[in-house]
């Protein structure tokens, strides 16, 4: 395996974790979620990677989603927004991130 091979392995098991935090603090639209994803380079996904992971997300209950009307006239938005179940998912998510960061932490000291 080399390092860019590695490091789609790494993204793609966060980028659940990513969407779900950006979403429980706004609703979002998908394409404003791969903007904001694109300010870190190894975060960075197509449409073909999240728009089916937010389908799975809303199918298992973490999401609700909703249309709203566009200011500038466009046609509607498709947003997302957490559910309870996607904050107590987020939760469990977010100890077992910091068990992990803490667990590598103290093996590379």
């Amino acid at each position: 395996m080399n390092i860019d091979e590695w490091k789609s392995q790494i993204r793609r098991g966060t980028l659940e974790f990513c969407i779900l935090a950006m979403i429980s603090n706004q609703d979002r639209y998908g394409y404003e979620i791969m903007s904001e994803l694109e300010k870190w380079p190894i975060l960075s996904a197509k449409e073909s990677t999240i728009y089916p992971l937010l389908r799975r997300l809303l199918k298992e209950g973490f999401l609700s989603s909703f249309w709203q009307d566009s200011a500038e006239g466009l046609p509607p938005r498709k947003y997302y927004s957490m559910t309870e179940n996607g904050r107590e998912y987020l939760r469990a998510m977010s100890v077992e991130w910091e068990n992990l960061i803490n667990a590598v932490k103290a093996m590379s000291t």
